[in-house]
C-alpha cells in the first residue's frame, strides 16, 4: 500500500526521532528578524543562527517540515514539477554527525522505509572550486558507491565538466551552479560571514521515454540528472554545511553541519512513479474542486492543464500566506498574495469559471492541512473572508480591464491597417492605466501581452508609476506637511504621541501593523493603520497604557542620521513610505533614562524634546477606514 503525503511526513519524523532528533514546528512563511528576504523560501533560513554556532535549545539533532514559498518560481508554474509552495522535510546536525551518517540515513529512509527502487535513483555531487581551494567531493561519492554496491549496483561516477550526456553514469560531479548551497547562491555571490557548502542531490528517474518524447524540446539533446526534460526529478538534497565566506576565500566552520531538505510533494510522486507533481495526493482535493466548478478534466489539453496547475499552485499558497498574515495588498509580501490570487482568477476564466472558486479551494486546502498546520483551522474564517473580499474587489474591475486590453489590441490593428506599421509593444502609460484603474498587476499585463506575441514597456510603466506617486504626494503635502497641520507645540506633542501609539499597536496587535496615513492638528490626531479587524476596547486600553507609561517615564527624544538602506534593514526601526525619504534619513528614538526604547521610527519631524508635560493620552474612536485599514482618533488631555 502506497503512503500518502501526511503519512510520509510522519514516517520521516519517526525515523529521525529514533535517531535522537527533536521535532520542531515549521516557522512562518513571513520571516522573523530577517530583513534580507520577504519570504521563508528554504528550510535553512530559520536555522542560520544555529548553523553559525548558536546553541539550539533542543540540542544538536533537529527534524522538521518547513513551509516554503519561492516567489521567483511564479513564472515557471505550468510545467509538471514546479510549485511556488512546498513542504521541505529537514533533518539537521548542528556540529554532530556528518557525511557518513547522513548519506547512510538518507539511503535507509528512501530505499528501505519508503521503498524507492535504487535502480531509479541517481546522485549528483560537487566537483570542487580551485579558485577558493574547495576540493572535489570524492568522499561523498565513495559513501554513495558503497550504498549502491550493497544492492548490486555498480555506481560509476562521471565528471560533468562538459555535460555531454549520461555516459553510463550513476553519480555525477557538477559545479556550484548545481551542487553548492547557500542563501546567496554560488560562492562568488556569498557575502562575508555567510555559511554554505557542497551538496549531494538525489534524483528519481521517471524513464528515458520522457526524455525522448516527440514533443519534448530536449529530445535531440544529451540528457543527465540536471536536464529540464522532465525525465529526472530532484527529490532530496544533502547539504554539507561546512564553510563560511571570508574576505578572500572560505574557512571551515568550527562545527560542520548537515542541512538536509526533501520536498514532500516530490517524494510523494516518486513513490507512485508519477512524473506530474500536480497528480500527487496533496492536490487531489483541489484538482477535484476545479473539475467540479469547470466541468473539465485535468490533463485533457495543454492550455487547460496549465490553467489547472496555476490555480492549484496559487490558491494553495494564498491560503497559507494569508494564514501567516500576508493578506492581499500592494505592499511587500502582501503584494504577492494579491498577484497570485488575481492570476489564479484570470486563469480560472480560461476554464469557464466566473467566480466562487477561490474560497472553495481555500476550504479544501484548510481541510487537507489542518492536522499538520492547526493555525489554518484557527484562522479559517479570516482566511476565507479575505479571499472572498479580494475576489469580489478584483472581479468588479476585471471584465472592464480585459475589455480595455482588447481595445488596445484593436487600436494596434487599426494603426497597422492605416500605416502598415506593426505595433509590438504596449506603452508604459497604457500598462499603468490597467494597473491603476483596473487592478492588473504589471505581470498580468505582460502575460496577456506575451500570449499575443507582444511586449510591455516596463520602463515606461515605472516612470508613469513614479509620476503618479509624486503627484499624489505633492497634493498631500499641500494640505499637511508630514501629516501635520502646523508646527505648534500641541501639534508637535500629538505627533510624538502618534509615534508612541504606533509602537504600542505593533507590540499589542502584532507587527503587521504599519502606518497607512495620518492627519494631525492641535486638537487631535487621526491615524490610519494596517489591521484586518476591529480593535477591541480592551486592546485600545492597553495601547493607551503603553503610551501613557512612556510619557510618564519622562523619556527623551533623540535624532540619529542613518543611511536609508541601513535603517530599512534594521528590524527595530519602524518606517512607512520609504520611497519618499532621501538616501540619509532621520530616525527618532524615544528612550527612557534606563535605556528602554519605547519607539524608534523613521520620520521627518518635528518632535518634542522630552515627554514631560505632554499630557495624558486618550483614544476616542476606532473605526474602519478601508479594507484591511483601520482608523483611530486620539487626543492629549492636559491636567
Amino acid at each position: 500500500m502506497k503512503l500518502n503525503s501526511h503519512e510520509i511526513r510522519q514516517k520521516y519524523f519517526d525515523f529521525y526521532q529514533e535517531r535522537w532528533h527533536a521535532v520542531i514546528p515549521s516557522a512562518s512563511l513571513i520571516p522573523e528578524n530577517d530583513p534580507t528576504t520577504l519570504f521563508t523560501w528554504s528550510g535553512m533560513q530559520p536555522m542560520v543562527p544555529y548553523l553559525l554556532g548558536a546553541k539550539h535549545p533542543l540540542g544538536t539533532r533537529i527534524v522538521d517540515s518547513q513551509k516554503a514559498f519561492r516567489a521567483a518560481d511564479i513564472d515557471d508554474i505550468g510545467d509538471n514539477r514546479h510549485t511556488t509552495f512546498f513542504e521541505m522535510l529537514g533533518n539537521w546536525s548542528l556540529g554532530d554527525y556528518f557525511k557518513k551518517e547522513q548519506i547512510s540515513w538518507a539511503w535507509d529512509f528512501y530505499v528501505n522505509e519508503m521503498g524507492l527502487n535504487p535502480e531509479k535513483i541517481y546522485i549528483s555531487v560537487y566537483r570542487g572550486n580551485e579558485k577558493f581551494w574547495i576540493p572535489r567531493d570524492d568522499e561523498a561519492v565513495k559513501l554513495w558507491q558503497e550504498k549502491f554496491e550493497s544492492v548490486g549496483i555498480d555506481a560509476k561516477a562521471v565528471d560533468m565538466a562538459e555535460r555531454d550526456g549520461m555516459q553510463w553514469g550513476r553519480i555525477f560531479y557538477f559545479n556550484e551552479k548545481e551542487n553548492w548551497w547557500s542563501r546567496a547562491g554560488v560562492p562568488e555571490n556569498m557575502p562575508v560571514g555567510e555559511p554554505g557548502g557542497p551538496d549531494s542531490e538525489m534524483f528519481w528517474d521517471f524513464g528515458a521515454e520522457l526524455e525522448l518524447h516527440e514533443k519534448s524540446e530536449w529530445k535531440d539533446q544529451p540528457c543527465n540528472p540536471a536536464c529540464d526534460c522532465g525525465r529526472f526529478l530532484e527529490f532530496a538534497n544533502n547539504v554539507f554545511m561546512q564553510y563560511k565566506k571570508t574576505e578572500d576565500w572560505f574557512e571551515e566552520l568550527e562545527n560542520k553541519n548537515i542541512d538536509f531538505g526533501g520536498g514532500l510533494e516530490r517524494i510523494a510522486v516518486a513513490i507512485t512513479d508519477t512524473p506530474d507533481v500536480f497528480m500527487g495526493d496533496l492536490f487531489d482535493g483541489i484538482r477535484g474542486k476545479i473539475e467540479e466548478f469547470s466541468g473539465k478534466t485535468y490533463g485533457e489539453n495543454e492550455k487547460e492543464t496549465k490553467a489547472f496547475r496555476v490555480i492549484m499552485d496559487h490558491l494553495r499558497v494564498v491560503t497559507f500566506l494569508i494564514g501567516d498574515g500576508a493578506v492581499p495588498s500592494n505592499k511587500d509580501q502582501w503584494y504577492f498574495t494579491r498577484r497570485m490570487m488575481r492570476r489564479s482568477i484570470r486563469f480560472a476564466r480560461d476554464l469557464g469559471i466566473e467566480k466562487g472558486l477561490s474560497a472553495e479551494v481555500a476550504k479544501v486546502v484548510i481541510d487537507e492541512y489542518a492536522h499538520a498546520y492547526p493555525e489554518l483551522e484557527t484562522k479559517r474564517d479570516f482566511i476565507i473572508s479575505e479571499i472572498e473580499a479580494e475576489e469580489k474587489q478584483f472581479l468588479a474591475t476585471l471584465e472592464k480591464g480585459l475589455k480595455e486590453f482588447e481595445k488596445l489590441l484593436n487600436g494596434f490593428q487599426i494603426a497597422f491597417e492605416r500605416s502598415g506599421k506593426k505595433i509590438t509593444q504596449i506603452a508604459g502609460p497604457k500598462a499603468f492605466k490597467l494597473y491603476d484603474t483596473y487592478g492588473f498587476p504589471l505581470e498580468m499585463t505582460e502575460e496577456l501581452a506575451q500570449e499575443r506575441w507582444l511586449t510591455v514597456d516596463t520602463e515606461g510603466f515605472e516612470k508613469a508609476f513614479k509620476e503618479h506617486q509624486e503627484k499624489s504626494r505633492a497634493g498631500s503635502e499641500q494640505k499637511f506637511k508630514w501629516g501635520l497641520a502646523d508646527s505648534s507645540e500641541l501639534t508637535t506633542a500629538l505627533h510624538s504621541a502618534t509615534h508612541l501609539m504606533l509602537a504600542g499597536m505593533r507590540k499589542i496587535l502584532w507587527d503587521h501593523v504599519h502606518q497607512a496615513g495620518s492627519n494631525i492638528t492641535a486638537e487631535r490626531l487621526r491615524f490610519d493603520f494596517t489591521h484586518p479587524e476591529k480593535v477591541s476596547r480592551e486592546d485600545l486600553d492597553k495601547i493607551e497604557a503603553y503610551v501613557n507609561e512612556a510619557i510618564e517615564s519622562g523619556l527623551t527624544v533623540s535624532i540619529d542620521e542613518v543611511a536609508k538602506d541601513v535603517a530599512e534593514a534594521d528590524p527595530e526601526i519602524e518606517g512607512s513610505f520609504w520611497e519618499k525619504y532621501p538616501d540619509v534619513v532621520k530616525v527618532y528614538s524615544m528612550v527612557w533614562e534606563n535605556g528602554v526604547a519605547y519607539s524608534r521610527e523613521l520620520c521627518g519631524g518635528p518632535h518634542v524634546e522630552t515627554s514631560k508635560n505632554m499630557g495624558r493620552f486618550k483614544i476616542k474612536k476606532e473605526q474602519a477606514s478601508s479594507r484591511w485599514v483601520r482608523r483611530v482618533k486620539a487626543i492629549l488631555i492636559k491636567d
